[in-house]
């Protein structure tokens, strides 16, 4: 199975890098076929249309998450809604090629505000995609991280349980 992890804040610190390079490496114990796309990197490329010529790390991207299998993908909320960045990479993806895969949604906040409407949002989109969101999202507040690092047992445990959930119902669906 093909796993892609998604860190959709563009920021360079970003508490959502944090929360998902914790979910990469404890997927990676699971699944060997894990790969992490980072949006801070600022590599990928604003979409500019389908006839246009894009970097490598662009077209890679957008292959890695279409081959994948599941997705496990960390936003950000920003003015109550996932980030651009996010909607930025879905443009490279083509909806005719990604249905039936899994995901699972990682959401960061500074509070408890907005987690269920950008869940909400975020199921919307995979929607689109024909992808099957795993229900039970996470929901982390910049509390859950300190030292570069996600600092609370409670927000690891369900980080954890995000990604043993999201790959057994991938395999449920696969079988």
């Amino acid at each position: 199975m093909k796993v892609v992890i998604i860190s959709a804040s563009p920021r360079k610190n970003a508490n959502t890098q944090i929360m998902m390079k914790h979910a990469l490496e404890y997927a990676k114990t699971k699944n060997a076929d894990t790969h992490f796309i980072n949006l801070s990197e600022g590599l990928l490329e604003c979409y500019r249309g389908p006839e246009e010529e894009y970097n490598e790390y662009t077209k890679k991207a957008a292959a890695d998450l279409t081959d994948a299998d599941v997705w496990l993908i960390g936003t950000p909320i920003y003015n109550s809604f996932f980030s651009s960045a996010l909607k930025n990479l879905f443009e490279y993806v083509n909806y005719k090629k990604t249905e039936g895969k899994v995901a699972g949604i990682a959401i960061m906040a500074a509070g408890n505000i907005g987690f269920i409407d950008v869940q909400t949002l975020v199921t919307q989109l995979l929607s689109y995609f024909r992808v099957i969101a795993n229900p039970k999202a996470v929901f982390l507040t910049t509390e859950d991280v300190a030292d570069n690092a996600v600092s609370t047992d409670g927000a690891k445990q369900r980080l954890n349980e995000l990604v043993d959930e999201t790959l057994e119902l991938a395999s449920k669906i696969q079988s």
